[in-house]
């Protein structure tokens, strides 16, 4: 027990100097940091535009009121921060690893060849407005709809957070492990796009078997949903049950398929 607590006080000291040297790296150009902060900017005043059109409308999806679906795209954007600094780029540096043969480089070193892969690059200015604005609508919508700031709804609300990073970070890695199989897996990759973007609503506005796809298959929805509905007292035993239980399962698949990837790489000196 004391040799795993080391080694996993090893692997948070070595991803301080990732943050550490990121950063550094990112403010040599400051011009372009700040530039990619304003360019985020631009992209999340076009999907405020949902939330004016939904305020205008008085749009109600089910039971759930203009208040509640702040709440829902507010999660959507603090998790589109999330995801942009922490697994973005680093899913886009597989392929290019997998591409160039230069993965040789990183298994020889002694350190998790999944951590270093993975969460190697973290990307400080994309994501800071996405996060704000998350955190301003979420506090609004909680506010507006009168739920009261308790422990366990604050613990609940946290924990899915926590649920939902997980699941984004084994499901938006997907297309980039396919590609030791594949190489180039773009197309794939414009799919996961596309449905993360469809997840920015709560899913009553979609088919009930679109419902269970994105629910228990790939489990997009979860990302979004379960920590507004925990809070709204909408999560029934069972959905409270499943989301508590797949980050699990997730990690579990993901660890295999990596594994498996692993053994299919061709080396670029073979």
């Amino acid at each position: 027990m004391q040799a795993w607590l080391g080694t996993l006080k090893n692997y948070f000291i070595v991803y301080g100097l990732f943050v550490k040297n990121c950063f550094m790296a990112q403010m040599e150009y400051r011009f372009n940091f700040f530039l990619g902060i304003g360019v985020e900017i631009a992209y999340l005043i076009s999907k405020l535009l949902y939330v004016l059109v939904v305020y205008k409308t008085d749009l109600h999806i089910g039971d759930i009121s203009p208040d509640g679906i702040l709440m829902f795209v507010g999660t959507f954007t603090l998790m589109t921060g999330i995801y942009s600094g922490f697994f973005f780029y680093n899913s886009l540096k597989i392929t290019e690893y997998v591409r160039e043969g230069t993965l040789d480089l990183l298994m020889v070193k002694p350190i998790s060849l999944q951590f270093l892969v993975t969460l190697r690059y973290i990307h400080f200015g994309t994501p800071i407005p996405n996060v704000l604005a998350g955190i301003i609508m979420i506090s609004i919508g909680w506010e507006a709809m009168g739920i009261p700031i308790t422990f366990l709804n604050l613990l609940g609300y946290c924990l899915f957070i926590a649920v939902a990073t997980i699941l984004t970070y084994c499901l938006m890695f997907l297309p980039a492990l396919l590609s030791f199989w594949f190489v180039n897996t773009g197309g794939l990759a414009m799919i996961f796009y596309s449905i993360w973007d469809a997840n920015n609503m709560p899913m009553a506005i979609y088919a009930r078997w679109v419902r269970r796809i994105a629910v228990f298959v790939l489990p997009f929805m979860i990302i979004t949903n379960f920590g507004p509905l925990w809070v709204m007292d909408k999560l029934s035993v069972y959905e409270l049950a499943w989301g508590l239980s797949v980050p699990v399962f997730m990690l579990v698949c993901f660890r295999l398929l990596w594994k498996s990837a692993i053994k299919n790489y061709s080396s670029a000196s073979s």
